[in-house]
């Protein structure tokens, strides 16, 4: 059953919360604004931040379908929004062929049918709607849209996106214009492995996801990891905070620091040590080079600092 939106920034950040999701106020003044203007959200940030997770959370709190386009490299409209069934289409001609042969009428008479089928074929009962289309055109109330990791599209493609997220419609040539009786909530997200154009950008909210600091990262581990005893969970944000600060080819995000105390639970540890740091340092990074700079005499100094800050 869909719920309404939330009328306040309050109400914003407590639908965040009630879906274990920690939002600084920021992030939930920006929603709040992009729910109750009808804007796109677009989600900047380093990827493991919580970026999609915030779409998830927003449609299973509002009780709306989750539509996602996760976008890769050569992504088109066939697969984002529409295409033809083309199978169906020439069994509709087959049969019509079939038909005009046991029935030989005028030839006006089948001049006529034959620009009815080209007009019947593409109609909208041979039309697969992929998820744009499919956004603009819900079974029930407006979806919660998520055109995941916009950056690894090419740019035709977001020029494509522009009057979806202008006019919340889309042009079919065969067929017209399809709009939506009510814009879907949108969100975009993007690693920034490239820019992304302005024009999508002038047409959303923006915001950038940063890490979070140790206090939220806590918290968040408190919601995400509750196995975690209290005084590995401060260890581990300590160790990661200043994992962070490494010159590092990939810093690890939010879902590594929850996957790893995860990991020591498993493991039964209730502490950090140097040994068990260096044997699941692969939980938090994901490049040899990283492991190399930090495994060994790095990893035991910072396993010292963080359990020392953690103590304070």
């Amino acid at each position: 059953m869909p719920r309404s939106l939330p009328k306040s920034i309050d109400e914003t950040q407590a639908l965040l919360a009630a879906g274990e999701y920690v939002a600084d106020r920021s992030l939930a003044t920006s929603l709040f604004l992009a729910l109750a203007m009808r804007r796109p959200l677009f989600l900047e940030g380093e990827a493991g931040v919580g970026k999609t997770e915030i779409a998830k959370v927003i449609a299973d709190g509002l009780g709306r379908e989750l539509i996602r386009l996760q976008c890769y490299e050569g992504l088109d409209i066939a697969q984002a929004a529409y295409e033809w069934n083309y199978p169906r289409q020439m069994i509709e001609i087959r049969l019509a062929e079939a038909t005009d042969k046991r029935s030989p009428g005028a030839s006006a008479e089948g001049q006529k049918s034959r620009q009815e089928l080209e007009h019947d074929i593409f109609s909208e009962r041979f039309l697969i709607r992929r998820p744009l289309v499919r956004a603009l055109q819900p079974l029930g109330a407006a979806p919660v849209l998520l055109i995941d990791e916009l950056d690894r599209t090419d740019e035709p493609f977001e020029a494509y996106l522009l009057e979806v997220l202008s006019d919340w419609q889309i042009t079919i040539p065969e067929i017209g214009t399809i709009r939506a009786a009510e814009p879907p909530i949108v969100v975009i997200t993007s690693n920034r492995t490239r820019e992304i154009h302005d024009a999508v950008k002038r047409r959303c909210f923006y915001h950038w996801v940063d890490y979070p600091d140790s206090t939220r990262e806590l918290e968040i581990l408190h919601r995400k990891a509750p196995g975690a005893a209290a005084a590995l969970s401060r260890e581990v944000v300590e160790f990661v905070q200043r994992l962070r600060k490494s010159d590092l080819f990939k810093l690890p995000g939010v879902a590594e620091t929850i996957d790893w105390a995860n990991c020591l639970v498993a493991l039964d540890r209730v502490a950090l040590d140097p040994e068990t740091v260096n044997n699941t340092l692969g939980v938090l990074l994901k490049y040899r080079d990283d492991l190399e700079r930090i495994s060994g005499e790095e990893a035991s100094r910072l396993v010292s600092e963080a359990k020392a800050a953690a103590a304070a």
